[in-house]
């Protein structure tokens, strides 16, 4: 059971609270039927006095009469006493039920008590009854005892209080406990008769809580299984909820703790799950995660080892070059040398720098601010400044056309964007060529509207084998000692820029002659 499958336990066992009410809820059920119970008891009462009302001497033969003529329809024992409190009338000595001389009504029968004492023994009902029995008997304060319903047992005269308030003109109630072996109370209701302006005698209605007692029993039970059946339905649910939300992020806590080896390196991966669920998604970004992360770690481990070999030439040819110095006597020959040195030391200078920006660039770390800038008018500044800086004997001409586009993003990115486009096409271009960049502006209504700049030259073109890895970091196809003053970092550096903004870049070659450079950058809607 881990903590969230004890909070889905906790949670669950809400569903146990409605039992929980419905039992304290029986109080109030309880005695909400106690009270009618009373008020039909009064009710008989009543009748029977309006009955004997002014009846005088016959008030005995009256009540007689009456009473017989009911033969037991009534559910309350009726007891008729003259003003001294002698007994004058007792409905239980009359009828079929004469030989049952009780509190008990007509209607609760050999059936009823049968039902009663099968849901009061039952072991469910002992076992859910239990913590109440030990609540009466060591932490509820105790109760006033009782009378018993024997109080008028065998009696000629009545006298109980109750019965003394009626006389008095008053109404009069009692409690008892039944004494018949079944934990019921008998409830005593005192009404009095009137007669020649005086109280002539009183009306004595009784009758057990018996049946209200069988039903509670019942209900009891009932309220039980339903709490012991909330009780499994919670534990189901949990383990439900266990089984198909805690043990798969277990599972993904395992894998995660088998994705890193003791040394720190990626030694696995997340396996996808297939479930259909918040769970699955997320064992699915995880998977996605593990693998971008591995192609990342694979590209920085091959970055490293390429900067380490690109590093290795210059500082080979340094060394070789000083150490030469050092031997040789000619002066020409040792500022041959040290000139070999220097240059071998510019280009240390240029490759550590193409891989610093590389790196800022890989680690999302910018330094300019970004700005709505207009693509046009940044290739436009490019073009005129390449064509001031082109040496005199080589002379390329640049264009720059399209429409007016705009991007969000640093316009020193963008012009470097550029500026590495059209130097390398026009290292490619022979003399009096043409390079140039257009802008294109993509539908403004589109979910994702793109600004598309191509660079176009008049060149050999990229030959096939190589058209797939221009883009690569430290790849340069350069005839000669040319390829010496190139880091092979100036379309990486392109590529990382555009890709880090959420565009693209891609080379073509075009039909006859020449290459086309199309860089894709979303278009800003801000301009």
């Amino acid at each position: 059971m881990s903590r969230i499958s004890v909070r889905l336990l906790a949670f669950n066992l809400l569903v146990v609270f409605v039992p929980i009410v419905a039992f304290l809820s029986l109080g109030t059920y309880e005695r909400q039927l106690l009270r009618s119970q009373e008020v039909a008891l009064v009710q008989q009462a009543r009748l029977l006095a309006a009955a004997l009302e002014d009846s005088g001497a016959g008030m005995a033969v009256e009540a007689e009469r009456v009473v017989t003529a009911l033969r037991q329809r009534s559910d309350a024992r009726l007891r008729v006493v003259e003003a001294d409190g002698r007994l004058l009338v007792d409905s239980a000595r009359f009828g079929p039920r004469a030989e049952e001389a009780t509190d008990r009504g007509a209607g609760e029968d050999r059936s009823a008590r049968e039902a009663s004492a099968s849901a009061e023994d039952t072991f469910l009902y002992r076992l859910g009854s239990f913590p109440v029995r030990l609540w009466r008997r060591w932490v509820s304060p105790p109760r006033p005892p009782l009378e018993t319903d024997d109080f008028y047992a065998g009696a000629a005269e009545l006298r109980g209080p109750e019965v003394l308030d009626a006389l008095d003109g008053r109404y009069g109630a009692a409690t008892r406990i039944s004494t018949s072996g079944q934990r019921s109370v008998t409830l005593y209701s005192a009404i009095p008769v009137f007669g020649a302006g005086r109280v002539a005698g009183a009306v004595l209605a009784s009758q057990s809580t018996y049946r209200i007692l069988v039903d509670l029993y019942d209900l009891r039970l009932d309220v039980f299984i339903l709490f012991l059946g909330s009780v499994a339905a919670a534990a189901a649910l949990s383990l439900l909820a266990a089984a198909t939300i805690t043990v798969p992020i277990r599972r993904l806590r395992d894998q995660a703790q088998r994705v890193l080896d003791a040394r720190g390196r990626m030694s696995g991966r997340f396996e996808p799950s297939k479930r259909r669920d918040e769970v699955g998604d997320l064992s699915r970004s995880l998977g996605d995660l593990s693998r971008d992360l591995e192609r990342r770690v694979g590209l920085l481990e091959s970055f490293a080892s390429d900067v380490s070999h690109e590093l290795r030439n210059p500082l080979a040819s340094i060394r070789s070059a000083v150490e030469l110095a050092l031997s040789v006597e000619e002066p020409p020959e040792r500022s041959r040398l040290l000139e070999s040195a220097i240059e071998d030391t510019r280009r240390m200078e240029r490759l550590i720098s193409g891989v610093r920006e590389v790196s800022l660039l890989d680690s999302g770390v910018e330094s300019e601010a970004e700005e709505t800038v207009d693509v046009l008018e940044a290739a436009e500044r490019v073009a005129e400044a390449a064509r001031l800086a082109r040496r005199p004997g080589a002379p390329v001409r640049f264009s720059a056309e399209g429409d007016r586009a705009a991007v969000r993003m640093p316009p020193g990115r963008l012009a470097q964007v550029i500026g590495n486009l059209v130097e390398n096409a026009a290292d490619f271009s022979p003399p009096g060529a043409l390079v140039a960049v257009r802008v294109e502006r993509g539908d403004a209504a589109a979910p994702a509207p793109e600004v598309v700049l191509s660079v176009t030259d008049e060149g050999p073109g990229i030959p096939a084998d190589v058209i797939g890895r221009i883009f690569d970091r430290f790849f340069s196809f350069r005839p000669g000692e040319e390829a010496k003053s190139h880091s092979g970092l100036g379309l990486a550096i392109v590529k990382a820029i555009v890709e880090g903004r959420g565009g693209s870049v891609g080379a073509a070659n075009l039909p006859g002659r020449g290459a086309r450079f199309d860089v894709r950058l979303p278009m800003s809607r801000d301009a």
